[in-house]
């Protein structure tokens, strides 16, 4: 193996790591992502982190500013609406398509992926969210779009899903409630999928990425409140 094929595969790893680590909260968001910093945390050089970050900006993961440096994305309710829109309106279209031409192989990887998800707890062991539910949830809505022969929408869509994926992080809460069955969203969205109901995977995908947005937004103003309250009580104790 060359020295310049070893330093992509490092980067590619580095990367991954990096996204992960966002997703997962890791890196809060509007956190300053510092070369110096990563080096010593993910053992990589200056330069695998210089190819693996302009990675992030691009996935809409990261922002870079000259003489500030890469930071995580910073979010606000305002652009989780924006995302929201944005990929009802992508990720719907890419899956109509999806449904309509999927091959019997995409079905049989569709079913496989939703097995793996319906199989994969939702919290770990200590209560926290469980980072291979991530994964195959994932896994799950990717492989839902691969029936569809163009590539470019699809990774707009999956570009567009790993921005909203940090509103997890944001909110610090996870997206369900217990109000909400979200193995059965994921199990109508495939059922659907499979019996090439095209319209009604738009209706499911809506709903379920609507409902979710929802459940953060309102995890968001409740943690708001939580802290405003606790602003006005230390005000009071020191008057």
């Amino acid at each position: 193996m060359t020295t310049t094929h070893r330093s992509k595969t490092r980067a590619e790893e580095i990367y991954w790591r990096l996204r992960a680590d966002i997703l997962n909260g890791r890196h809060e968001p509007g956190s300053r992502l510092r070369v110096e910093a990563l080096k010593e945390s993910y053992d990589a050089s200056s330069g695998v982190l210089r190819e693996a970050l302009p990675r992030l900006v691009g996935q809409g993961l990261a922002t870079f500013a000259p003489q500030q440096g890469f930071r995580v994305v910073t979010v606000s309710p305002e652009r989780l609406r924006e995302l929201t829109d944005a990929r009802v309106f992508v990720e719907t279209h890419v899956a109509r398509q999806s449904v309509t031409a999927g091959s019997i192989e995409w079905e049989s990887d569709l079913l496989a992926a939703h097995h793996h998800l319906a199989r994969t707890p939702y919290f770990d062991d200590a209560g926290a969210l469980n980072e291979g539910w991530l994964h195959a949830h994932a896994r799950f809505h990717r492989v839902l779009l691969e029936g569809c022969s163009n590539r470019p929408l699809r990774d707009i869509a999956t570009q567009l899903r790993d921005a909203a994926e940090v509103y997890r992080c944001w909110a610090r809460t996870p997206a369900e409630s217990s109000h909400r069955d979200v193995a059965a969203e994921h199990r109508a969205i495939c059922d659907r999928a499979i019996a090439r109901d095209a319209s009604g995977v738009v209706e499911a995908l809506t709903r379920h990425i609507d409902l979710t947005t929802q459940l953060l937004l309102d995890a968001y103003g409740r943690r708001e409140e939580q802290g405003e309250q606790g602003k006005r009580e230390e005000k009071q104790k020191g008057a």
